[in-house]
């Protein structure tokens, strides 16, 4: 029930992206720089604001049992995509976009606003540590996956400026609060709470806009893209809670794996595949087919796995 409610509270914002869309109240530019605060500003105060918060103690074990957690579950995820693409009969040159797509999900815009309103500071210190394979990942093995079957070069590849971003420093700085228990003056505190709070309504505002351009009747036309997202947001995520539950105890833990699993394609694939010369197009629709499908799957696997 608290997952169903967080995901109405996420569609309605959604929508008001999308009726900004269709109002003009909002548009590419608008869009973009909404995008870049929250990416390089609200979600780094988002992050950080979770190490201020020493009301819940946590071991140096727990945090390194997340941190290892989070490691496998993205090497279970590129294990899958190797096949994924073959099991759908993909063309042979949409085979990087489609294991980006398994392997990435979006945990920046949707994963750490869920956590939040679901398991509190607690889960986003956990969900922070997600951060760190994912930036990793995504600019390394993410590239050359998108390069799969094209006749595209690297430019550059692998950069540790972009792997070392707004994002990653934020989950550093998080920790060290957390594990250190600095006192931090209350005005600086509440302008990192202020500023934390644009996350949510930005990011969800920007998802829908981002919707609003999209045909749905292209969305569900495609019987490869849908088989797709039942795998990647129905089937991987149970699959992959009923392993966890063997090793995890901690519910909190769990259900922040759970949510970091079970989240839509990241946005970031659209724009790998539009630099890279992957299938920007299924890319793009990959993104907004699993978001809207997202807010019935979330609240209704999460049922399923975590009772």
């Amino acid at each position: 029930m608290i997952l169903l409610e967080q995901m109405f509270v996420l569609f309605v914002l959604m929508l008001v992206g999308i009726i900004c869309r269709k109002t003009g109240m909002m548009n590419d530019k608008v869009s973009k720089g909404m995008s870049g605060i929250v990416v390089n500003i609200a979600s780094p105060a988002f992050i950080i604001s979770a190490g201020l918060n020493n009301d819940e103690i946590v071991s140096n074990r727990q945090l390194l049992t997340c941190l290892l957690t989070s490691v496998f579950i993205y090497m279970g995820l590129i294990l899958i995509a190797i096949f994924l693409p073959r099991i759908i009969k993909a063309k042979k040159s949409h085979y990087g976009t489609y294991r980006v797509m398994t392997i990435f999900s979006n945990i920046g815009f949707m994963g750490f606003p869920i956590v939040s309103a679901t398991y509190g500071s607690l889960g986003l210190l956990y969900a922070a540590f997600f951060q760190f394979p994912f930036n990793l990942l995504i600019y390394t093995y993410g590239i050359r996956a998108m390069q799969y079957g094209t006749e595209e070069e690297s430019e550059g590849g692998f950069s540790w400026k972009l792997v070392i971003n707004a994002g990653v420093i934020a989950v550093f700085v998080s920790v060290v609060c957390y594990l250190t228990h600095i006192h931090v003056p209350g005005p600086v505190e509440s302008v990192i709470t202020g500023l934390s709070g644009l996350t949510v309504p930005m990011s969800m505002m920007v998802i829908g806009y981002a919707l609003g351009g999209m045909k749905l009747k292209d969305l569900f036309s495609d019987y490869r893209l849908m088989l797709f997202s039942v795998i990647k947001l129905i089937v991987i995520p149970i699959i992959g809670v009923f392993i966890l539950k063997i090793f995890i105890r901690d519910t909190t833990l769990l259900g922040v794996c759970f949510i970091m699993i079970a989240t839509p394609v990241a946005s970031m694939t659209a724009m790998l595949a539009q630099y890279y010369g992957g299938d920007e197009e299924t890319a793009s629709r990959g993104v907004a087919l699993t978001t809207l499908l997202s807010v019935i799957t979330i609240p209704l696997v999460g049922a399923i796995c975590l009772r």
